[in-house]
């Protein structure tokens, strides 16, 4: 695969159709479990203070931009990350595949009632789907030992976690080698968007990189530390590297023309 570096994190250039097609080959092969990681400005300036999630994200098996930011900053700085696929829709779309080519699922995250309602959408819009196994996430560390077992057992060929940075990542590759699945895949809050309990931005926002404001808007006890802050961190790291680039660029005095 093609890989675009972009601030000290390998990006896979794929589209949303060949993200996909990885994927579900990657459910119909017996091979150890490949982890999918989808990456926006706020988690990769998280990653810069914590090193398990930076190593947790820097082994995974397929790295893709999750925000318009990363993809508009990357073309600036002259080596582009050329594709958005935002964790949301991929998961959608594999469900949507998965469902062509009888492919076993987990669910790991949120409320119960969530895990519910996204369960019972599964049946009506992707029934050829099996929806192997369920888990709320509210659970503690004492735990991880007997859902991980539980995973396992349930033969899934995908495993989407439902749960918030870091842990998401973090714990998908602490037990990568023992879940058992083909196929790891954090989606963050994914789960109540598909089961209609949060509302997407809509994609004029979204084209305007203003996905993040429409999602501080909806939950700000929630998010606004993560947005207004890291954002912030992102802009001025962006700033520097511009900076960089330019005086990098800019023609030494030595090599001004001289007048005559």
């Amino acid at each position: 695969m093609n890989q675009v570096n972009f601030m000290a994190s390998c990006f896979d250039t794929h589209d949303m159709y060949q993200s996909i097609n990885t994927i579900i080959d990657w459910c119909q092969t017996d091979q150890p479990a490949k982890t999918v990681i989808t990456l926006n400005a706020g988690l990769l300036m998280a990653m810069k203070s914590d090193s398990a999630l930076q190593q947790a994200c820097a082994r995974g098996s397929l790295t893709l931009a999750d925000g318009k930011p990363i993809v508009l900053a990357s073309k600036l700085l002259g080596d582009a990350v050329p594709h958005r696929v935002a964790g949301v829709d991929l998961m959608a779309n594999t469900l949507e595949a998965g469902s062509h080519a009888g492919i076993r699922v987990y669910f790991l995250g949120a409320r119960q009632e969530i895990i519910d309602k996204l369960g019972g959408i599964c049946e009506q819009r992707y029934s050829g789907i099996t929806i192997a196994g369920s888990r709320n996430g509210y659970f503690n560390a004492s735990e991880h030992s007997q859902i991980v077992a539980d995973i396992a057992q349930s033969q899934a060929d995908i495993l989407y976690i439902g749960m918030p940075s870091p842990f998401k990542e973090i714990w998908g590759e602490k037990y990568r080698d023992q879940l058992g699945v083909k196929v790891i895949f954090g989606v963050g809050g994914s789960f109540d968007v598909l089961a209609g309990s949060v509302k997407r931005a809509p994609l004029w926002l979204q084209e305007l990189c203003l996905e993040w404001a429409w999602r501080l808007a909806m939950e700000p006890r929630k998010m606004w530390k993560r947005y207004l802050i890291t954002n912030t961190q992102f802009i001025l790291q962006l700033a520097q590297l511009l900076t960089r680039r330019y005086l990098i660029r800019a023609p030494q005095p030595d090599s001004m023309p001289t007048k005559l």
